[in-house]
């Protein structure tokens, strides 16, 4: 990521959260500039919803002014027909949507690959070197996904969800967004982690550095995580999200309803489970192979 001058971005800080505060009918070309040169900020990966604070519970603090400049950019832009190709040659794929939010521009130096196949990137999200785009997938408007990060087919990184370096994000994978309320936080996955095919992480849930989720596994603030490792059950607070620790290796499991009809029905709820933490054999078995990059 591009080095950032501190006193550049508190200053965007403070004009955005003006713009924020300010009516709709007021905004104007200067309101428009300003906008467009935050989500210049977005692009760079300079402006972030969350970013890493060794001072937190967390290890992460979210910035809400970042999603008060987004939620500004939707209020200002009007629909436009973004479609391609035109009906003449009979070929035409309409898309419709806010003019303050196109296709994000990418170019071959940015050393992003985007297979082809419908895959869509929002305009105002970060996108770093030798990240891997595989149809269709879809990354939305404040997402920042770090370098080497693989984003497969099917899979969602939401808006403002923070995914780290060399992430492998699996076929169907969900990354869930969020832009309200302003100061919730976002998903955030950090380095080193492997998403496997159709699982979900959703409603701000940190994913620390090298853990795995096996396939099929949903993550949300309501669901609590058995560690059978530590003997201990992971759960999200009032005030703080739902966190998987570093290294865990969680899979889809299931827990008995203790008492009345769900005992004698004899039926049981999903619940994630930490079986393991990540060893030598973990790490053949989920390993990036440096060829396909």
């Amino acid at each position: 990521m591009p080095s950032d001058d501190p006193g550049n971005l508190e200053a965007l800080r403070r004009d955005v959260e003006r713009l924020y505060a300010e009516p709709p009918e007021v905004y104007g070309r200067p309101e428009r500039d300003l906008f467009e040169r935050f989500k210049q900020a977005l692009n760079r990966g300079e402006a972030r919803a969350a970013e890493p604070d060794p001072e937190s519970p967390t290890g992460w603090r979210v910035n809400p002014w970042v999603k008060q400049g987004i939620l500004a950019g939707f209020r200002m832009g009007d629909v436009v027909d973004m479609s391609l190709g035109s009906s003449e040659d009979g070929i035409r794929l309409p898309f419709l949507d806010k003019s303050t939010y196109p296709p994000r521009p990418l170019a071959a130096a940015d050393g992003v690959r985007v297979v082809p196949g419908g895959s869509s990137i929002r305009d105002g999200a970060y996108l770093g070197r030798g990240v891997i785009c595989m149809p269709p997938m879809f990354i939305n408007t404040g997402a920042w996904v770090g370098e080497g990060t693989l984003v497969d087919s099917h899979a969602l990184v939401g808006s403002c969800a923070q995914v780290g370096q060399r992430v492998h994000l699996s076929a169907a994978a969900q990354l869930g967004g969020v832009l309200e309320p302003v100061g919730a936080s976002p998903v955030i996955v950090e380095d080193d982690v492997l998403i496997g095919g159709n699982c979900g992480v959703y409603e701000g849930t940190v994913v620390k550095r090298r853990a795995v989720l096996g396939a099929g596994t949903i993550l949300t603030r309501s669901t609590p995580v058995y560690d059978l490792v530590r003997e201990t059950i992971h759960r999200a607070t009032e005030d703080q999200p739902l966190v998987i620790p570093e290294e865990a290796v969680v899979v889809p499991g299931s827990r008995a309803v203790p008492k009345g009809a769900g005992k004698d029905w004899g039926l049981a709820l999903y619940t994630p489970v930490i079986v393991k933490y990540r060893d030598a054999s973990t790490d053949v078995r989920v390993r990036l192979e440096d060829w396909l990059r």
